[in-house]
């Protein structure tokens, strides 16, 4: 079933802009621009920027701002409502720079699976230390730091996202955000099949939402109550779009197929250099 109309967030002019963390400064950061396969949670050595020139920089407050807005939804399954355009360009740009920030420092690295799949992602973690292979079983990253915790605005957009779709699936459940997974995808990069349930056996009965931030170019996405690729439903995800699956869509199957070149929007481009990639944050409740 799917289903279009508009709704107004007021929770979304209230974000702040203020930075309550900073990253260490290291000295084996990467650049994926090397396209090098390695093990996940090994780093290159050399710095990695999510924009194309440091000639690029972003204001101070680039959220005070932001306006309120009207948004389109589609309601995709039971538990599962794409949110189109949700998040302002303003607070797009904030996002790049909060992650830009920890590129810099070497938190992205390869996600490789240990039996040998390739996905050309690239992933960091806020909240809590995630990988594809082990899941939430090690605390700590292989440099023996923790994640750094969740910037508290990113919470805030999260939970009036998941407010927001509430008052349109009545039986969505609500959720707190512990754990941020950052992937970042180059023109090439793809996402397997996969189902998230990596989180506690009380967050998978409950339900609980799993809510996905997309930027940059987009993505085709699949998914469906199947591992067979043929019977995959199939949306595109742009930059702005918010995707919830909860409920009973809780353990779907989804994947990301490909990512389009030269569909962000422009101002992303033109006024903050964000290179022809894709970002996406998803968060969820462990």
């Amino acid at each position: 079933m799917m289903s279009s109309s508009t709704f107004f967030s007021p929770a979304m002019k209230n974000l702040s802009c203020q930075r309550i963390i900073t990253p260490p400064a290291f000295g084996d950061a990467f650049d994926v621009r090397l396209r090098r396969h390695i093990t996940f949670a090994k780093r290159v050595d050399k710095p990695f920027s999510l924009i194309y020139s440091d000639k690029y920089k972003v204001p101070n407050s680039v959220c005070e701002s932001t306006p309120s807005k009207l948004s389109t939804y589609r309601i995709l399954e039971p538990g599962m409502i794409l949110l189109e355009k949700y998040v302002s360009i303003k607070d797009q740009i904030d996002i790049i720079y909060e992650c830009e920030k920890w590129a810099k420092s070497g938190f992205f690295n390869h996600c490789d699976h240990q039996n040998g799949a390739k996905c050309k992602v690239m992933n960091m973690c806020f909240g809590r230390n995630w990988d594809p292979n082990t899941g939430y079983k090690e605390r700590y990253r292989s440099d023996g730091s923790e994640p750094p915790p969740i910037p508290y605005e990113l919470v805030s957009l999260v939970k009036a996202a998941v407010q927001d779709a509430q008052a349109i699936l009545k039986d969505l459940p609500s959720m707190h955000p512990d754990i941020c997974s950052v992937n970042y995808y180059p023109a090439n990069g793809f996402l397997h099949l996969h189902q998230d349930r990596d989180e506690s056996s009380d967050s998978l009965r409950r339900g609980l939402p799993v809510v996905s931030i997309s930027i940059g170019e987009c993505a085709t996405f699949l998914y469906g109550d199947t591992r067979i690729n043929k019977k995959l439903k199939r949306i595109f995800l742009y930059s702005g779009d918010v995707l919830i699956f909860g409920g009973k869509s809780r353990l779907i199957y989804h994947r990301v197929k490909q990512i389009s070149q030269y569909t962000s929007p422009v101002q992303l481009v033109t006024e903050f250099g964000l290179r022809n990639d894709r970002l996406s944050l998803t968060f969820r409740q462990f």
